[in-house]
């Protein structure tokens, strides 16, 4: 059984209304995402949530992971255990998935997209771009303002719940889309290929308390809280 930490506050920036976050919480940990083991981030959990939650939606976070931490290390490990996933990565799993196993897609997919979620923002001053990985910017879209506005659209045109993707190629260049729901690039068949290095979660839970149907304002607020040295070295390792 392959074991993998992560940084992943498992519920983001909440719902609407009471009754509807219980429902919310409810359907959310039945499609928990896990033997990979989830942990709380190194650095403060509220710090990150700030800049993009409100109060009361950082206490719904706080809440969720109290309650549910533990069913998030079940399901992933359970569609896995004796079979032959039982010793493959999730980068594996992912890259040989059967689309129509909807059980391992959403749970393989959803801890592999959260994974990536929380590893790539941070409230830490180590936010400016520089070096390999804007000179591929650069080649790849022609400008860094030119990124943004490619990738900052992806997201708030992709229809109903799903992500948007910073991708690297095999040829190196980089190219932006978006996928449905928790798929991702890595994942045969999505329309969306290479090996992400940036995603946005854009599901209507991530944002909704503290921006209402204002995705745009959410997508702003996480373009300032990106990591690019963390982006960058996921870039040379890729």
């Amino acid at each position: 059984m392959v074991k993998v930490s992560i940084c992943i506050p498992t519920f983001a920036c909440g719902g609407h209304g009471e009754s509807y976050l219980k429902t919310l919480l409810d359907s959310i940990s039945k499609q928990t995402y896990t033997d990979f083991e989830v942990i709380i981030s190194d650095h403060s959990e509220d710090a990150v949530l700030k800049e993009l939650c409100d109060t009361y939606s950082m206490n719904i976070v706080h809440y969720y992971n109290k309650q549910n931490r533990g069913s998030c290390e079940a399901n992933l490990n359970n569609a896995i255990n004796g079979t032959d996933l039982d010793s493959a990565s999730i980068e594996s799993i992912l890259s040989d998935l059967d689309m129509n196993n909807k059980a391992l897609r959403n749970n393989a997919g959803g801890f592999y997209n959260h994974k990536l979620f929380w590893e790539v923002i941070s409230p830490v001053d180590s936010k400016e771009l520089s070096g390999t990985l804007l000179d591929s910017i650069n080649d790849s879209f022609g400008s860094f303002d030119s990124f943004k506005d490619q990738f900052s659209k992806a997201a708030a045109t992709q229809f109903g719940s799903g992500w948007a993707w910073l991708c690297v190629m095999p040829n190196g260049s980089l190219e932006v889309c978006g996928t449905a729901n928790q798929d991702n690039p890595l994942m045969p068949s999505v329309g969306c290929g290479g090996t992400p290095i940036l995603g946005l979660d854009v599901w209507e839970h991530a944002y909704y308390l503290n921006y209402q149907n204002r995705r745009v304002d959410y997508i702003s607020a996480f373009m300032n809280l990106i990591n690019w040295k963390v982006v960058e070295n996921k870039y040379l390792s890729r």
